[in-house]
């Protein structure tokens, strides 16, 4: 097998060593789910991206994200990181006459459409995810939930539902009352968490409070993990895809476009653009907007 190369890929964020990293190995064809599942967990990453080889100036590519524990359907930071690393590696390139980049992303469960702006001097480019078809799922207990966290249901904005929400990836959405109450979340019973989570209809937990880190921003999320994934992710993008939803869905947003922030009390703050398109009742579809910075560049050796 002839040396594959990776990209090391800070999304949702114009700097390096913020935002949230993810590892995208390209031409990835030869490779194995086994040895995909190996490397992601050799990465450790939240996420590892691994996109099969395409035809010279192709704008479709085959995509599978990989958690260390398990591959999953679709995902938000991986997403960004994919489509950076194809512009930085030269795979793709933006049009000459500034009109945006079209891409399809074939992924687990079907394509997905990309689109990637003309860059703002200095800045790299806007890359807009469109997520799929929201799917509201079981509604939660509090007083089940919130303990999980270390939090008691009085944490909970009032009225609020605990819900799985899925634009691609389903996830737990628990809208907490401040900023207070979100910071001191935590995983109080792992195992506990994962007897819940293998018995409910979620992948992960998002927690989040409406008003931002900073004053740019809406909303504040932290998203936790159960091992051997990591114990939090720094910026969420399928779980931001479905906190919008959610959010529009139950009337606590007036505009469907937003800014998401996440991260920033682990030091690597990000910035997600969103947009949710239709109805409250019956809403079309949820984009993400992000940008992506590499940080490393290397190759893979062949003998893996």
């Amino acid at each position: 097998m002839p040396q594959l190369p990776f990209l090391l890929v800070d999304a949702f964020t114009t700097r390096p060593l913020s935002g949230n990293p993810c590892a995208v190995v390209l031409d990835a064809d030869a490779l194995t789910p086994a040895t995909r599942q190996q490397l992601a967990r050799e990465f450790n990453q939240s996420e590892t991206a691994f996109v099969d080889s395409a035809a010279a100036g192709s704008t479709e590519f085959t995509v599978r994200f990989f958690t260390p524990a398990e591959e999953i359907p679709l995902a938000g930071h991986p997403t960004i990181a994919t489509v950076a690393a194809l512009l930085h590696a030269g795979r793709v390139a933006l049009p000459a006459d500034g009109t945006p980049l079209v891409l399809t992303l074939q992924l687990l469960h079907g394509p997905i459409r990309v689109e990637v702006l003309p860059a703002a001097a200095g800045q790299p480019p806007l890359i807009w995810m469109t997520q799929r078809r929201p799917v509201f799922g079981a509604v939660h207990a509090p007083e089940v939930v919130l303990p999980l966290f270390g939090l008691t249901p009085d944490d909970l904005l009032p009225n609020a539902p605990i819900q799985t929400v899925s634009t691609g990836t389903p996830q737990l959405m628990v809208l907490l009352r401040d900023h207070t109450a979100l910071r001191r979340a935590h995983v109080a019973d792992a195992a506990g968490l994962g007897r819940y989570r293998a018995a409910s209809d979620f992948f992960s937990p998002h927690l989040f409070c409406l008003g931002g880190a900073t004053v740019a921003g809406h909303t504040f999320a932290r998203h936790f993990g159960t091992p051997p994934d990591i114990s939090e992710d720094p910026v969420t993008g399928s779980a931001t895809g479905g906190m919008a939803a959610y959010l529009w869905h139950h009337g606590y947003l007036r505009s469907p476009e937003f800014l998401a922030e996440q991260g920033h009390d682990m030091g690597r703050a990000g910035t997600v653009q969103v947009r949710v398109s239709g109805p409250r009742e019956a809403i079309d579809a949820v984009q993400i907007g992000g940008t992506g910075v590499v940080v490393l560049e290397g190759s893979l050796r062949g003998d893996l």
